[in-house]
């Protein structure tokens, strides 16, 4: 139970990036689009350890439904990057979500069963309610170039949909 708590402690502090939202705001559409594929990029990881480390059926769904949407947003993201001839470009926000996803991450392999079926779903949960609402609220409002602004709001709703998916998935574990 301990170990869960720990694990779950690192996942509720495990951004800050609302309080980081006016920083973020002053950002280019580049230093965003690395921040969001940067963000797509940890999804995946969480959910191949999901995979590896989980027996339930439903985190395993959700896990490989994590993976399809994730690669193919980054896909269209790295694509239209191309078309733009432009390069994402590296910031300070993509890497402090590095280091914090590499924390939850260790905290995780500590965790087997239950615990970590149920730290990962409230990871997901928190991620999603967070990265969404950074997106929503401070990038896509800052986006400059029409056509990132339109993949950007078409990924969020896929993001607000892991995000309900998320809520149940946590519901249906605590019963």
């Amino acid at each position: 139970m301990k170990k869960l708590v720990s694990a779950l402690a690192v996942a509720a502090t495990m951004f800050g990036l609302q309080a980081q939202a006016q920083d973020i705001a002053a950002m280019s559409d580049l230093e965003f689009a690395h921040i969001a594929y940067t963000a797509d990029n940890i999804d995946i990881r969480y959910a191949h350890l999901a995979l590896a480390l989980s027996k339930n059926p439903d985190i395993h769904e959700f896990a490989r439904t994590m993976i399809r949407d994730h690669e193919a947003v980054n896909d269209a993201a790295l694509g239209l990057l191309e078309k733009l001839g432009a390069t994402a470009q590296d910031n300070a926000v993509s890497q402090s979500l590095n280091e914090r996803a590499d924390k939850i991450i260790a905290g995780f392999i500590e965790l087997d069963g239950k615990a970590f079926d149920m730290a990962y779903a409230e990871n997901e949960l928190a991620y999603h309610q967070e990265v969404n609402a950074l997106v929503e609220g401070t990038m896509i409002p800052n986006i400059d170039n029409a056509e990132v602004k339109a993949l950007f709001e078409q990924g969020l709703e896929i993001f607000k949909a892991h995000e309900r998916h998320a809520e149940m998935m946590v519901k249906g574990l605590k019963y």
